[in-house]
């Protein structure tokens, strides 16, 4: 976890003028000379409309190119494309990310998808972090090890492959069966914040799925409670170590191919305690926050974009595994599991935002109920860290993250 010494350089900076990790100062532009630069340019220049006019058409690859350009087919035909950079306030940061199934038309998913934050507060109250604000800084290299089979672009980025288990598998019912094995096109970088290391990385499955997900080891904070708030370590039952929270936000600058048409949608399914489940669609027209439900989750649709059979294209949001920290009235920002705002460039993290005259937090984004013309989604995932005897040093790492599902991007399974 940062220091608050951080936090206050962090807006300094920001105040002065952006700077790239990778040495950059092209005013406001904080990126690593990529084509994803355009998020920040946009940014320095403060109009949505106009930057919008003007990015990509629909379907077209992304424009960035070595060693910023990520061009993976996996085995089974699917094809991922994207850029990375480095930014000085979210850290790793992908755009343009283009999904192709083997054999289909190219379909544009995400314009930019970034850490927000890694708000940390302890059990006790004190103390309570906010680790995001210039973690592109404090970027470590990686060795050939931390990228096995792949490839490090930058010393910071690794891309690789792995395998995910089972794709499918089916039996014709006289004990002859077919499977496949699934494989996960994998972009991953690490960042060194006080005590903590965090693994931050993206899974894009060859059935088009999405993971983004986030690592926490390294060595545990140190801070030491009495019994109600924290778990003996060591020998004897003399140190506590004091439990405390990662909650971990995304921004999804979501694009099905281009800004325009696409919705959020909240599906539910009434009817606990009953034999019957109706399907309830809500959608929201205007920037809004949503809670997890046992049976409740979102999706981005785009009408507009249909795929063989008709239907709507779309990805669906899955975020059941948090653990659903509700902090005090001065973080109203941890009260909602997703938010949905209308793209300003200026709204960068989910707390401690630093842009000059913009909102401070995602519950100030949503507050005046701005009409949604180019949404943009922001999940937040929560784990609460119980310290235990393994986690002496060095520190196991334990993930927490979510799931984007293609939902009717292809009309049969694509692998």
């Amino acid at each position: 976890m940062t220091v608050f010494l951080r936090l206050t350089l962090s807006s300094a900076l920001l105040a002065a003028g952006l700077t790239g990790a990778t040495g950059s100062t092209a005013g406001s532009t904080e990126t690593a000379g990529t084509a994803g630069a355009a998020e920040a340019v946009r940014a320095a220049a403060g109009s949505a409309g106009a930057a919008r006019a003007a990015q990509a058409a629909p379907g077209s690859q992304p424009s960035c190119s070595s060693p910023y350009r990520i061009d993976k087919t996996l085995p089974n035909g699917a094809r991922w494309q994207l850029c990375w950079e480095m930014r000085t306030i979210e850290g790793l940061t992908l755009t343009d990310v283009t999904y192709t199934p083997d054999g289909g038309e190219p379909t544009g998913v995400l314009r930019s998808t970034a850490l927000a934050q890694i708000h940390v507060p302890y059990d006790s109250g004190e103390p309570r972090f906010h680790d995001i604000g210039t973690i592109g800084d404090d970027a470590i290299a990686l060795k050939s090890a931390d990228c096995p089979g792949g490839e490090r672009r930058s010393q910071f980025v690794c891309v690789t492959t792995r395998a995910r288990g089972h794709g499918y598998m089916k039996s014709d019912g006289e004990g002859v069966s077919t499977s496949v094995q699934g494989t996960d096109l994998v972009v991953f970088a690490a960042f060194q914040l006080g005590w903590y290391t965090y693994l931050v990385e993206w899974a894009f499955g060859d059935d088009g799925a999405i993971t983004p997900r986030i690592g926490a080891t390294g060595s545990l904070s140190g801070f030491t409670t009495t019994p109600g708030y924290g778990w003996p370590i060591g020998v004897g039952s003399t140190k506590f170590e004091e439990s405390h929270n990662h909650n971990v936000f995304w921004r999804l600058d979501f694009d099905i191919e281009g800004s325009r048409g696409d919705v959020v949608e909240q599906y539910d399914f009434a009817g606990s305690g009953t034999s019957k489940r109706k399907l309830v669609k809500t959608v929201f027209d205007e920037e809004t926050k949503a809670v997890n439900g046992r049976m409740r989750w979102w999706r981005v649709v785009d009408s507009g974009v249909r795929n063989a059979d008709r239907h709507p294209v779309s990805w669906e949001i899955n975020n059941l595994a948090s653990a659903e920290y509700r902090g005090p009235a001065d973080e109203a920002f941890t009260r909602a599991d997703l938010y949905v705002t209308d793209y300003r460039a200026c709204e960068r993290l989910a707390s401690t935002n630093p842009t000059p005259g913009c909102g401070k937090s995602l519950d100030r984004y949503v507050a005046d109920g701005k009409r949604l013309t180019d949404p943009v989604v922001w999940v937040n995932v929560g784990f609460h860290h119980v310290a235990r005897d393994e986690d002496a040093d060095p520190m196991p790492t334990h993930w927490q993250g979510f799931r984007i599902t293609p939902r009717d991007v292809t009309a049969k399974n694509p692998s």
